[in-house]
């Protein structure tokens, strides 16, 4: 019995030595939780919250009880100080901006000036706060601190302490501290603790992943999984931020030491006007150009037709995930190449140097405090003050709801002389195409097709009422991407110009014998995997002007869509397009020449070989059929 009293005393000295920073802490946590739970119909508070909370606060308290007792208050009020600042800060963005803290809310931090700064602060503190969720935080905050200073507070004020305690019944201080003396309360904490340590220990291993990667890109692959690691508490978002932002200014520091290396020799405008669209999510088995039966790319079909469109029938990405993706299309790096895509200079660098006006129309990535990590992965080094300013002479500065926004961020900057079409130009438009949710990328009188279309089409799934609107939507989405590509190209009809799309990824939308909708990003590449979510749409428009002007690069266009191509050598082919001669470009990855090497091997993710996935289907397919 004696020996369980001490096992009992043990685990009770923590608590005991720091009961009101326990309860504080673990109210604070709770509190912050729900105060930040996102308004949306199925969304719920962490579900592990109220046992890691427990073990995360008793540890504290166990960290605390080792200090020396006169260090320990100020190290109580260091912490404090800090959490509470955290906690507040972190609702209250989240009831400003629907935000909680998050790598991109901290690198708007990082580039506020004094003056914005001020204008932030009177702007947005006001009396209202005292009537929002902040003053949760503010109110828990006054009752700790009047616990907690209780007996300085009396003798300030000269107020018999015991008496008061007596009158408003403050002995359950007096109380607690005798009965949680009891084993049972000890051998209950225990029970608490083992308990919360078995079911966090996923969770702290996951968060342990995340801040021990070694690039930003890696984060956000492992947030992909399934068992990533939750940062529940705004003082773990803080210091998640605070390291994703280190990661990313890592990167950035060699991104910027590379285009200070940047060096054109020569440029002979061979193409005045270039445009580059990078759609979004678009799978090749879904678009009617490569045999897909629902007729959701008629505008480009037309184009086709008329001789000016050539589409490339071999085309794969070399991610699934559309910020990997954007590094390795802007980057002059090429997968299999020593470094990584920030060792090299991105090409719009090249085009600014060689005299060309870059132009860069986003609808996803500007920077904004609510953007997901990878957002921030895929347009930190585009955001970034210095970079920007050596890629882009002019950028959009809002999002869209629908695609047609970037069509009319393009005539004003034209209405405007922004952007002059007699000079030479590049001109980038990045959609947010169909990318999820399918039926919120077109506007609802642009619907064509309905669930019940799809009962013929896809037999496999005509009972599955979800599925076949799923497909519907993103079909529709599809179709409404084909008259946003087509507008874009019809402003350079009557101009000397050159129109390159792609696509970023594909896109699964529950194909047959798949039952995945969107992409499955942390899977082994398979070849049902490989061929959905890697294989894209990819094609060369150009003008009657630029195909009579440039005949040989019209032949050249032409005599190469059915080569193997990965979107990561496309720098290289635009360079070429613009005649600009430099170091950096490799004629060998250039789609266009006659020096194209087509043997290279199409590594997706950094790791499987496409076409010999490829090669193994269509034999195992082979074999079936023999069968």
């Amino acid at each position: 019995m004696r020996f369980v009293r001490r096992i009992s005393q043990l685990f009770m000295l923590p608590l005991l030595k720091n009961g009101v920073f326990f309860f504080a802490m673990y109210a604070l946590g709770i509190l912050c939780a729900y105060l930040t739970l996102p308004d949306n119909k199925g969304q719920d508070v962490y579900d592990n919250l109220w046992l890691e909370l427990f073990l995360d606060v008793y540890f504290a308290c166990a960290v605390l009880t080792v200090i020396p007792a006169k260090v320990r208050r100020w190290v109580r009020l260091a912490l404090y100080v800090v959490l509470y600042g955290v906690a507040l800060t972190d609702v209250f963005c989240f009831w400003k901006f629907g935000s909680v803290i998050s790598p991109s809310m901290l690198m708007l931090v990082g580039e506020t000036d004094s003056r914005e700064a001020g204008e932030f602060l009177s702007t947005y503190l006001s009396l209202d706060v005292l009537s929002s969720p902040v003053a949760w935080i503010m109110l828990l905050f006054i009752l700790h601190s009047l616990v907690d200073l209780r007996k300085p507070l009396c003798r300030l004020l000269k107020v018999d302490y015991a008496k008061l305690q007596a009158r408003f019944h403050f002995g359950f201080l007096r109380f607690f501290h005798r009965y949680m003396l009891y084993p049972e309360c000890g051998m209950l904490v225990l029970a608490l603790l083992a308990w919360s340590v078995v079911t966090s220990w996923g969770n702290k291993r996951g968060m342990a992943r995340l801040m021990t990667a070694d690039t930003i890109g890696s984060i956000e692959h492992i947030l992909t999984e399934p068992d990533h690691g939750e940062f529940y508490l705004p003082i773990y978002r803080l210091a998640f931020s605070v390291y994703s932002n280190h990661l990313a200014s890592q990167q950035v520091d060699k991104c910027v030491a590379a285009s200070k290396r940047v060096v054109v020799d020569s440029c002979s405008f061979r193409s005045p006007t270039i445009v580059l669209i990078i759609g979004e999510s678009y799978s090749k088995a879904h678009c009617q150009l490569y045999g897909y039966p629902q007729k959701d790319t008629p505008r480009q079909r037309r184009l086709e037709r008329g001789g000016w469109l050539t589409k490339f029938n071999d085309v794969v990405s070399c991610w699934n995930l559309t910020s990997f993706v954007f590094k390795n299309v802007l980057s002059m790096h090429v997968v299999g190449e020593k470094g990584e895509w920030c060792d090299y200079p991105l090409f719009p660098e090249l085009f600014r140097k060689a005299g060309y006006q870059v132009t860069f129309l986003t609808n996803q990535f500007l920077l904004a405090a609510g953007q997901a990590v990878y957002d921030f992965s895929g347009g930190f080094f585009l955001n970034d003050p210095v970079l920007s300013k050596a890629q882009f002479d002019l950028r959009n500065t809002s999002l869209h709801r629908f695609d047609e926004g970037l069509l009319s961020d393009y005539d004003k900057f034209l209405n405007e002389g922004k952007i002059n079409l007699k000079g030479n130009n590049l001109i980038i438009f990045h959609l947010i195409g169909q990318h999820v949710s399918y039926n919120t990328r077109y506007p609802k009188d642009r619907a064509k097709w309905h669930a019940d279309d799809y009962k013929e089409l896809r037999p496999d799934i005509a009972g599955d009422h979800y599925r076949r609107r799923m497909i519907a939507a993103y079909d529709n989405a599809c179709l409404y991407n084909d008259s946003i590509v087509t507008q874009i190209v019809k402003r350079f009809e009557d101009k000397d110009a050159i129109v390159v799309y792609m696509p970023d990824h594909g896109e699964e939308i529950f194909e047959p014998g798949r039952d995945i909708i969107c992409r499955n990003h942390s899977a082994t590449v398979d070849w049902p995997l490989a061929h959905y979510e890697f294989e894209v749409p990819f094609w060369i428009w150009c003008s009657r002007k630029y195909a009579h002007r440039e005949p040989e690069v019209f032949k050249a266009i032409k005599d190469a869509k059915n080569r193997r191509f990965m979107t990561d050598a496309l720098p290289h082919m635009m360079v070429w397009l613009a005649g600009i001669s430099s170091k950096d470009y490799n004629d060998k990855y250039n789609l266009l020449s006659p020096n194209y090497d087509e043997s290279r091997p199409r590594v997706l993710k950094n790791s499987v070989d496409y076409d010999k996935l490829r090669d193994a289907a269509r034999q195992d397919e082979k074999a079936q059929g023999k069968k």
